[in-house]
């Protein structure tokens, strides 16, 4: 498959995921409902159901509240519209504290869901979780950099990798995440050199979110891309789309229309 190749039908494994190191980036979004995971699905790599839906479509602050049961629903849900891509369970705030609740809560996923991996914050102090779950038949993502579910310890969102000493235990945390098991690595929020160095300090794929061009694959949220959420845009966003407008213009002649009585017209109307 070359760089420019446009997405097979043939479905996507973590074998697959892994092999693409090196030879072609790999495409990650968000998704969380069957409608759009559906339309995304052919285009991409990996389907992330992410904890970010507590923000863009619960109106929360932050991810912290989103429930192990609010998101193996989503999860069902994108279950059913994506039949190709690889779709990664983003596993809530409080639900891998150790190991045992680590392995209890994943099962449940792979149980209940079609996921086929899950995502968990935390750097070499998670190695043990990675560990457990991989040795279970769970592949992990492993998130590190800009942690969302730690905002509140670490005061708001903070670019990380600035000083010497951030990037060496950064470097250390990728190293020590592969040696347990990860399949994959998400660098969030992190100087871009940096990323780039624990790219090619690591086997395995690491997949970018405002951490620089030289990751093996980029993910984004799709309501932020594609310009729907609009509470804020970090820095690392480009918007493919201006959404939220095109929406209000639609439904703005919608309501003119319905206004008018110009609508349901004869084409519309039995």
């Amino acid at each position: 498959m070359s760089m420019q190749s446009s997405p097979s039908g043939k479905k996507v494994t973590v074998r697959t995921v892994r092999e693409m190191k090196g030879r072609e980036p790999v495409v990650m979004i968000t998704a969380y409902d069957a409608l759009f995971a559906g339309i995304f699905d052919p285009e991409v790599e990996m389907i992330l159901v992410g904890d970010s839906l507590n923000m863009s479509f619960y109106a929360e602050p932050d991810t912290l509240s989103a429930t192990l049961d609010q998101m193996l629903y989503h999860t069902k849900a994108v279950c059913k519209g994506a039949h190709r891509a690889l779709i990664v369970f983003d596993m809530p705030f409080g639900t891998y504290a150790t190991p045992e609740q680590a392995l209890e809560n994943a099962t449940r996923v792979f149980r209940e869901t079609c996921a086929e991996a899950v995502k968990v914050e935390g750097g070499a102090e998670k190695a043990d979780v990675v560990r457990i779950l991989s040795e279970n038949g769970i592949p992990v993502v492993a998130h590190i950099g800009l942690r969302p579910q730690s905002v509140r310890a670490e005061g708001g969102y903070r670019v990380q990798g600035r000083t010497e000493e951030e990037a060496a235990r950064l470097i250390e945390d990728a190293l020590a995440l592969q040696q347990a098991g990860a399949f994959a690595l998400l660098l969030e929020g992190m100087v871009s050199s940096l990323a780039s160095e624990i790219t090619r300090s690591v086997e395995i794929p690491t997949i970018g979110i405002g951490a620089g061009n030289g990751t093996d694959g980029q993910v984004l949220v799709w309501s932020d891309m594609f310009g729907f959420f609009e509470a804020f845009k970090p820095k690392f966003v480009k918007r493919y789309l201006e959404g939220a407008r095109l929406i209000r213009e639609g439904l703005r002649q919608y309501r003119e229309e319905v206004k008018n009585r110009t609508f349901p017209d004869a084409e519309h109307s039995y």
